[in-house]
C-alpha cells in the first residue's frame, strides 16, 4: 500500500481550491480515488499537460497552451471592438455568454494605491500599445463594479480619451458585483445595453 501521506497531501492540495474546504476537498478525493480509471488518472493526465503547456497569452493575456490564444488569432473577431476585463476568469464569464464577438484584453487586476498597484503592474500600456497597432474603433470597459474596478476604468478612460470610442457595460451588473459569478443572461443584457463614457 502506498504511504497515505499522499493522500493527505492531495486532500490538503485539493482544500486550497476556490470553493473547497477540507471536508469537501476529502470528499472529492475519495471520488477520485473510488474512480481511479475514470477520473483520477485522466485528471493527473490532464493536470500535468496543462502545467507543462499553459501560458499567458502575449497578446490579450488570456491563458492559452500557444503564445497567442486562439481568440486573438481568430480573424472573424478582427471587427475592432476591445473588450478590457480585470482578469481570465471574467473573459471566460464574457465568453460562456456567447454575445460578444470581438477580442478581450486583460489587464491583470486593478489599481490599488493602498496595494502598490499602478498602471505599469496592469497591462495598461500594452492596451495603449494594442491601439496603436490593431484598427481598433471601440474599446468596452468590463470592469467589476468595485470601487477598484470604476476607478481603473476612469484611469483607463481618461488614458484613451479621444483615441478610440469608449463605453461600459451598463444594466444587469450590480454595484459590487464580480462578472464571473454572473449568470449568461445578466452579462447578455448587461453588453448589450453598454453606454458611451
Amino acid at each position: 500500500m502506498r504511504d497515505p501521506n499522499s493522500i493527505e497531501q492531495l486532500i490538503d492540495l485539493m482544500a486550497r481550491l476556490p470553493g473547497l474546504g477540507p471536508r469537501s476537498a476529502r470528499r472529492a478525493v475519495l471520488h477520485l480515488i473510488r474512480k481511479r480509471g475514470q477520473l483520477l488518472s485522466p485528471l493527473a493526465e490532464a493536470m500535468a499537460e496543462v502545467a507543462a503547456t499553459a501560458r499567458e497569452c502575449l497578446n490579450c493575456g488570456n491563458v492559452s497552451t500557444a503564445d497567442v490564444c486562439p481568440i486573438c488569432t481568430d480573424e472573424a473577431r478582427a471587427n475592432g471592438i476591445l473588450c478590457v476585463v480585470e482578469d481570465v476568469a471574467d473573459l471566460w464569464a464574457m465568453e460562456r455568454s456567447g454575445t460578444f464577438r470581438g477580442r478581450y484584453h486583460v489587464l491583470g487586476g486593478t489599481l490599488s494605491a493602498l496595494d502598490g498597484i499602478g498602471p505599469e503592474e496592469l497591462r495598461i500600456p500594452r492596451l495603449k500599445d494594442r491601439l496603436a497597432t490593431e484598427r481598433v474603433s471601440e474599446v468596452i470597459l468590463a470592469l467589476n463594479a468595485t470601487i477598484d474596478g470604476q476607478t481603473t476604468a476612469h484611469y483607463i478612460a481618461d488614458q484613451l480619451e479621444g483615441r478610440v470610442a469608449l463605453s461600459s457595460l451598463a444594466q444587469g451588473v450590480p454595484i459590487g458585483g464580480e462578472l464571473d459569478y454572473l449568470d449568461d443572461g445578466t452579462i447578455t443584457a448587461a453588453l448589450n445595453a453598454r453606454k458611451r463614457l
